[in-house]
């Protein structure tokens, strides 16, 4: 009877814990995948999206469990991967179109957040979150501006204007301000992860959401450490 009460009560974290994991592998996509792909053919790159969605469309309604969360996941990572496609593809050299063109699901991801499909959509928000705040910190800091030239000079050219933009986060106040924004993006990723852990509801979809963003962080960390010390690998140019 013990047993089986322990059995029947304590929660399952089996399933829950892989959709953090899985999420964060999905993030860093389109870093090694998506942008070389993009950069070469954007086409076939933005007809990957139609067998992203496909697979998880037939993942989640086909399938139970961790396959059912990773079918779900794939359909907010479309929905991504389709955007940076668009925008990377065709419309780089226009910054200011980059949220827009990221955001183009944004209503129908939050009217979805309590339908079965509220992984996919908490997945899309929060990968917009992380883009927004990456967008905000190149404003605040000052490098939209090299944003056009980077990705419109010829290539011989472009690794060093890339350098140079970032040698300008290198700056105190640009230091500071980056800094600040990490240590709330990282409270912020804790607290939804401490209430993960607690058991709230929607756990699973507040433990995905820390493990995005925290991953969306060391990114774009990574993205600037390859800026300073080898442009080519950025993914950018």
């Amino acid at each position: 009877m013990i047993g089986g009460t322990w059995q029947t009560t304590l929660p399952d974290r089996s399933q829950s814990l892989a959709v953090p994991q899985i999420a964060a592998t999905l993030v860093t996509l389109p870093v090694f995948l998506q942008a070389p792909w993009v950069r070469l053919h954007p086409f076939t790159a933005t007809l990957f999206t139609i067998v992203l969605l496909t697979a998880g469309v037939n993942l989640q309604l086909n399938s139970r469990g961790r396959r059912a969360e990773i079918g779900s996941l794939l359909v907010g990572f479309s929905g991504s991967w389709l955007a940076g496609c668009l925008f990377w593809g065709w419309l780089r050299a226009h910054p200011l179109l980059h949220l827009p063109i990221e955001a183009f699901a944004l209503p129908l991801a939050v009217t979805g957040l309590n339908s079965r499909w509220r992984l996919a959509c908490g997945f899309y928000l929060a990968s917009l979150l992380g883009t927004v705040c990456t967008d905000l910190m190149m404003l605040a800091t000052g490098v939209m501006p090299f944003w056009p030239q980077v990705v419109s000079a010829p290539l011989h050219e472009a690794g060093l204007q890339l350098h140079d933009a970032a040698i300008q986060l290198l700056r105190p106040q640009s230091l500071t301000l980056l800094a600040t924004a990490a240590t709330g993006i990282l409270i912020t990723a804790r607290l939804l992860r401490q209430r993960s852990l607690e058991g709230t509801a929607g756990d699973d979809l507040l433990g995905m959401a820390a493990a995005v963003l925290t991953t969306t962080l060391w990114v774009d960390g990574l993205f600037l450490a390859a800026a300073l010390l080898q442009p080519g690998l950025s993914g950018l140019i």
